[in-house]
This record gives structure tokens, sequence and C-alpha cells, in this order.
């Protein structure tokens, strides 16, 4: 069986995240969307708020799960039997640090292998970080955000 992670931070997920698993879904027998709960960061959501919003988004997709994790990405593989990392790229600043991510996560464990994927044109100037931005000053998060979590990034900024 071929399984993939796909990780990330994701607060909050978007569409160019939606587009990547769905994308990469078709590639693998299964594959997981890994949330990182980095102590160093500050996230709007915690990993339990972004873990449940994503199962919402991905609910009926049946080879895709979601879990968390913290630490290093090789050894959550190794615990969910994975063998590829999903990385999803934007820009070529994606690429320059993706690439470095790779090379260090290869000289970790070499048996697993990073796919990179470019995100759907329509998608590339979306990044969490621009979605909480238009949500503080009460912007339009259609076409950003999957819309069954719209109500819950309004909430956290009291709209």
């Amino acid at each position: 069986m071929r399984i993939a992670v796909y990780p990330g931070s994701f607060d909050p997920i978007t569409n160019g995240h939606l587009d990547i698993i769905n994308r990469a879904s078709k590639l693998y027998d299964r594959e997981i969307v890994g949330v990182l709960d980095n102590i160093n960061k500050k996230p709007l959501f915690s990993v339990s708020e972004r873990k449940a919003m994503i199962e919402r988004v991905i609910a009926g997709m049946d080879n895709v799960d979601c879990d968390t994790f913290s630490g290093l990405l090789v050894e959550f593989l190794k615990c969910k039997n994975a063998a590829v990392i999903i990385k999803g790229l934007r820009t070529v600043a994606d690429f320059e640090y993706e690439f470095q991510m790779a090379l260090l996560n290869k000289a970790l464990n070499p048996e697993f292998e990073t796919v990179f994927m470019m995100t759907n044109s329509k998608y590339s100037y979306i990044s969490s970080s621009m979605v909480k931005e238009v949500a503080k000053y009460n912007g339009g998060l259609e076409g950003l955000v999957p819309e069954n979590i719209i109500p819950e990034i309004r909430k956290k900024y009291n709209y």
C-alpha cells in the first residue's frame, strides 16, 4: 500500500491546501493530512480545532485521513508506515524553503521521498496568513477557504 503524508500547520486550511489534498489522493492508496503542533508558533486555531476543520472538509474522501503530530516529520511517517511526503508549491520562494526541508528529511531518513505538487494557478495567491489577514478585517473569505469552515474563522474574529 502506497501511503503519503501531506504535512502542514493548516491554520486554517485553504482551498489551495484542499486542491493538493484532492489531487494527491488520486496518486496514493492512502493520504494522511498531518497537522503539525509546533510549540514555537502561536496559531489562531488549536491543533484539535485545525484537525476538526480538516476532518469536516475531507469527509467523503475515502482514502484521506487526518492526524496531528509534533516533532520530526520523518518520525511521523515511520509511525504511519508512509514513504512519501507531499508538498504543495505556490511560488519559487516556497520551492527554495521546501527543497531545503526535503534534503534535510532525506538526510534524516533516505527511505522517504518528497513529491512536490504545483498548486492550481487559481489558488497560487492564497496562504493561511493572508486568509487570517482578510478575516481580521471582516473581508470576504469565499473562494479562499472551504465554505463549511468560514463560520469558524469568523467566530475567531468575533464576526
